[in-house]
């Protein structure tokens, strides 16, 4: 089985079908849930206090929920509208959506979140979707943006697939 970011960007490969298929997917769901408290864990949070937090490829707001559910506030963006379309429907999602391509950067204003989660998304930047892509560039973009948009001490845990070593290294 070819990996998604492989088949065709996110924005497409996303559509309508796939996103209800992966949104309804009760085996997918769960991963998702299971990585996202682990990712808000590990960014080691003041106890007692509701952070607002950055979603990252946030899709059909699935870890957003996680997040509202370990007391915090949270932001979320994704490349695919009709992830974003079920985020938007879903009844117990309670933050704010934009579409938003990582890979040219998060236009966000600095300082603006206490932390940041990613779950299966930054794999897609590690792919080049179109000739004029480079997906080094778009990484540095990424990161770049990530950091400026996150408070002097926020911290981010970022969970992908990568396909070979490089990739992380």
């Amino acid at each position: 089985m070819s990996r998604p970011e492989h088949t065709a960007p996110a924005e497409r490969f996303y559509n309508k079908r796939e996103a209800h298929k992966y949104t309804e997917s009760g085996r997918l769901v769960q991963i998702q849930r299971s990585m996202a408290k682990r990712a808000v864990e590990l960014l080691n949070l003041p106890k007692g206090k509701s952070c607002l937090l950055l979603d990252i490829g946030c899709g059909s707001a699935i870890s957003s929920e996680q997040i509202s559910r370990e007391g915090h506030v949270w932001f979320g963006c994704d490349i695919s509208r009709a992830m974003l379309e079920l985020a938007k429907n879903r009844s117990s999602s309670k933050g704010d959506l934009a579409e938003v391509d990582m890979g040219v950067g998060i236009p966000c204003r600095s300082g603006s979140f206490d932390g940041a989660i990613s779950i299966s998304a930054v794999q897609w930047l590690c792919v080049k979707q179109t000739p004029t892509q480079n997906p080094t560039r778009r990484l540095n973009k990424f990161f770049k943006s990530l950091r400026r948009c996150l408070v002097f001490d926020g911290r981010a845990a970022l969970q992908l697939y990568p396909e070979v070593v490089f990739d992380i290294g």
